[in-house]
């Protein structure tokens, strides 16, 4: 743990060796994955979920010519876990970022991320434009940091006591979902496009939870070795890391007060499945272009994919590849100007 870049094991993946590190940054120790060379793509995964999720793109960009980067975040894997829900804020999360590609002497990075990856992304692109030049996010849109705080604006929506998070940051939660062999498949199939119309999840109604009883067979889409890693993993950190993202959302509205109102100024993407209970409930109707630009005035497109729930790069896996290297070599996108 002493040397920044201590590799803890290595292996050849369509001959690209992937190393995994123990990098210290901001404070902590995290599990980084780094495969390839050429320009940095960093990934970024949500809740509840590990490095691994990425591991078809992480291959399909090293592929086309670049360095794919991928973390267990903080509160999750192998990465730092503070218990104090305040320090799972995004100035923290981002801080993180940027120690880790210090360590890695990558002066800019595309970020390609999903869930909770995808909110700390935007807040790395509002932060910091100089190290991160364009962003993929996949099934969360950019909400700059307005008056009120995520919480206070469902709350103000009446949703405050129906919105599942607000269950999700209760101290009983780490319990309710502690078996990993239970709400690890559960959550995948019920957030995914697989349920029958009407009975998938929805984040606000109670009856519709992510982590009821899902059928026994994994959907055909779930690596099961994707799925095994997760449980393993889970079954052995517990979920309260996870969950703290939920609870330090107040104290990442309190710590970005400096940048209300800024909007994301470089290139991006968006990407989400319509059957994603979460999008339906922020955006019923599919955004456009000018509409998203609203927020983030240099959005390259926005991909739809029919079908498809909260893990279109499960789900949807060929065709995520595909748009994530249209963007990628997109002239509104340019790649960052370092070669790894």
């Amino acid at each position: 743990m002493n040397n920044p870049n201590e590799v803890l094991a290595s292996a050849a993946v369509g001959g690209h060796p992937v190393r995994h590190l123990a990098i210290e940054a901001n404070g902590g120790s995290f599990h980084v994955v780094e495969q390839g060379e050429g320009p940095a793509v960093l990934f970024l995964h949500g809740f509840p979920d590990t490095v691994e999720t990425r591991r078809s793109q992480m291959q399909t960009v090293v592929d086309n010519g670049y360095c794919a980067i991928a973390l267990d975040m903080r509160g999750f894997g192998d990465s730092y876990s503070p218990d104090d829900p305040s320090q799972h804020s995004g100035a923290y999360i981002v801080g993180d970022l940027i120690g880790i590609l210090d360590a890695l002497n990558v002066p800019t990075a595309v970020i390609v991320s999903h869930d909770w990856g995808a909110d700390h992304g935007q807040r790395a692109m509002v932060m910091r434009p100089d190290r991160f030049s364009a962003i993929i996010s996949i099934s969360i849109p950019f909400l700059p940091r307005g008056e009120l705080s995520t919480w206070d604006m469902l709350r103000s929506r009446g949703l405050g006591g129906l919105y599942y998070a607000f269950e999700m940051m209760q101290p009983e939660m780490d319990d309710r979902i502690a078996d990993a062999s239970k709400s690890i498949p559960s959550a995948l199939y019920w957030m995914s496009g697989d349920p029958a119309e009407g009975t998938g999840w929805d984040p606000i109604d109670a009856k519709r939870d992510m982590f009821r009883p899902a059928p026994e067979v994994l959907p055909s889409w779930a690596d099961p070795a994707y799925v095994k890693h997760n449980i393993e993993t889970f079954q052995r950190t517990g979920f309260h890391g996870g969950l703290n993202q939920y609870r330090g959302v107040q104290s990442t509205f309190e710590h970005l007060a400096a940048f209300k109102d800024v909007l994301i100024q470089q290139p991006s993407l968006y990407i989400w499945g319509d059957a994603d209970g979460l999008c339906r409930l922020f955006h019923p109707v599919p955004p456009t272009l000018e509409e998203l630009r609203q927020t983030a005035p240099g959005p390259v497109d926005v991909v739809r994919l029919e079908g498809v729930g909260h893990w279109p790069h499960h789900e949807a896996r060929e065709r995520v590849n595909a748009e994530i290297i249209k963007f990628l070599h997109g002239p509104d996108a340019p790649a960052p100007a370092n070669a790894r």
